[in-house]
């Protein structure tokens, strides 16, 4: 970044300008060359604290683009703006708090918003977050993150890369542009939870708006406040001034625990989803059994409750080889087996408590291990 441009992170009382520079800097790009990660990976350092640098713990910063790496046209535009413009690097030096909690260097993985996510992305990202673990000179990764599914891709971190050291994924509700910007602070704060002791052996790990949560739990429940992610049994913490206050922790199977693993892993098998509602038809059960999916997550009302016309359709199914699991529609409480449907009977599985989306990705990599529905059932009771 040139001398004469100020960090894009202080952009508090000049956003308007510096926007447009944002934007005019990082030109439109395919989605798919965007993806690609580049081929020198690390492009920036924080800077480090005079003194004791050489105590700080190493943290990498693996940017993906989102929110957090977002430009708006003007100071006021907190809810629209472009995702994924900002580059790590001008993330980084506009922070030099940064250097006093950790060594910090980044690394441009992705520059996308996180809806355009796919399969073959996560697989890439858990790769590159497994190769670093195994480094002895980091201590701890930061994911910055759309949040769109932020909380899809912490979970499938959770389940698949063996380490004890702290993986934290961060983003924003407002662009760097915006009035009362988050991604500074949300930034600064997951760094902290990275560089910390205390977070290591926890599993993957969301920090926001000053939460910690665990990725397994956390959700996103609001698309405009910036307290925009809860878990439905709690965050596990705070960090507050880069210093981290735990209240619980994770009791579900993850990370070194797992037993899956991202270098058994060459691809995902297709699981999606069957979203469910009043006078619903079985169009979408129908076209996906089509398409030949391997499992089908059907996001049920109330208690994982499927409508009597869909239940042969999905038994259909089943005997064709398909695995069903029923999850809910409801962000809060979990799906009982062998309540609303007789699921030892049709030889289904429930999601117990994860959300329809989290349960086609712990399906998707189960299945990569066995199609035994009593195993599947097991895994979900586990993780």
């Amino acid at each position: 970044m040139k001398p004469s441009i100020r960090p894009l992170w202080r952009l508090a009382v000049c956003a308007g300008a510096l926007a447009l520079a944002a934007c005019s800097t990082q030109p439109s790009r395919d989605l798919a060359a965007q993806a690609a990660p580049p081929p020198a990976p690390v492009l920036a350092a924080a800077p480090a604290a005079p003194a004791a640098s050489g105590t700080l713990p190493h943290v990498v910063v693996l940017a993906t683009g989102g929110t957090i790496a977002g430009a708006g046209a003007s100071a006021a535009s907190s809810a629209t703006y472009q995702a994924a413009k900002v580059p790590v690097e001008q993330l980084l030096t506009g922070l030099p708090e940064l250097g006093k909690v950790a060594r910090v260097s980044g690394e441009q993985v992705f520059q996308i918003a996180s809806e355009s996510f796919t399969n073959q992305q996560l697989l890439t990202l858990a790769r590159r977050v497994q190769a670093l673990v195994r480094q002895p000179d980091v201590q701890g990764i930061v994911i910055t993150h759309g949040t769109d599914t932020m909380e899809e891709t912490g979970f499938f971190l959770n389940l698949v890369v063996q380490t004890d050291k702290p993986v934290v994924l961060v983003g924003s509700m407002r662009p760097g542009t915006a009035l009362s910007a988050d991604g500074a602070l949300n930034l600064l704060g997951a760094v902290a939870v990275a560089a910390s002791p205390e977070s290591a052996r926890k599993g993957v790990l969301v920090s926001m708006a000053d939460e910690i949560h665990t990725a397994r739990d956390v959700a996103k429940l609001t698309n405009i406040r910036t307290s925009a992610f809860a878990s439905p049994w709690g965050p596990l913490g705070m960090v507050v001034e880069g210093k981290t206050w735990w209240f619980r922790a994770p009791v579900k199977r993850h990370t070194s625990a797992s037993e899956f693993s991202i270098d058994r892993i060459q691809a995902l098998p297709p699981v999606d989803i069957v979203y469910s509602y009043a006078n619903v038809p079985s169009t979408a059960v129908d076209a996906l059994g089509a398409a030949g999916v391997q499992a089908i997550i059907h996001a049920g009302t109330g208690n994982g409750s499927v409508p009597d016309r869909i239940v042969p359709r999905l038994n259909d199914l089943r005997g064709k080889g398909v695995v069903i699991i029923r999850s809910s529609r409801i962000p809060g409480g979990f799906v009982l087996r062998n309540a609303e449907q007789p699921d030892d009977k049709y030889d289904w599985v429930v999601a117990h408590d994860l959300n329809p989306q989290k349960a086609r990705l712990l399906a998707a990599v189960a299945l990569t291990q066995t199609r035994d529905t009593r195993e599947l059932q097991r895994i979900f009771w586990e993780y």
